[in-house]
């Protein structure tokens, strides 16, 4: 019966788990499910707690700091208009601090010059430095003359 007991433990930290985020129950609660296998087995009362407390101390020794490790890098890929920051692109028409034409990644967009001194000509290779809305925002690969 003594399985039950741990069962309903496992569950009640799962829970506690999803409200809380921490990793820490979630860790006691498999530790639980792991000594309810146990007592599922007829193991003496003992030989359950050894197994939660084994599974515990592993649990959050080990594993729950990989896992936040983990859970703490960036993401390995941009998306969207982020993923065009960085790129180049040629100028369609003259950029000003005002207006411009861009193709990039296939497509034409509005540009601006980083630099509100500086006018970039048609043809020339430009750095996407941002992003603002549906504008980018560009400085020239070769300092212009």
């Amino acid at each position: 019966m003594w399985w039950l007991a741990w069962l309903i433990a496992a569950v009640a930290l799962g829970v506690a788990e999803a409200f809380s985020l921490t990793l820490a129950f979630g860790i006691f609660s498999a530790a639980a499910l792991l000594a309810a296998v146990v007592a599922g087995f007829d193991a003496p009362w003992i030989l359950q707690l050894l197994s939660f407390a084994a599974a515990s101390m592993l649990g959050l020794l080990v594993v729950r700091p990989i896992a936040l490790r983990h859970a703490s890098q960036p993401a390995l890929t941009r998306d969207g208009t982020d993923a065009l920051v960085g790129r180049t692109a040629t100028v369609l028409e003259e950029i000003s601090a005002e207006h411009g034409l861009i193709h990039l990644s296939g497509e034409d967009w509005t540009a601006r010059s980083l630099d509100d001194q500086l006018i970039i000509p048609p043809g020339a290779a430009v750095d996407v430095m941002e992003i603002q809305g549906a504008t980018a925002i560009v400085y020239p690969r070769e300092l212009l003359p």
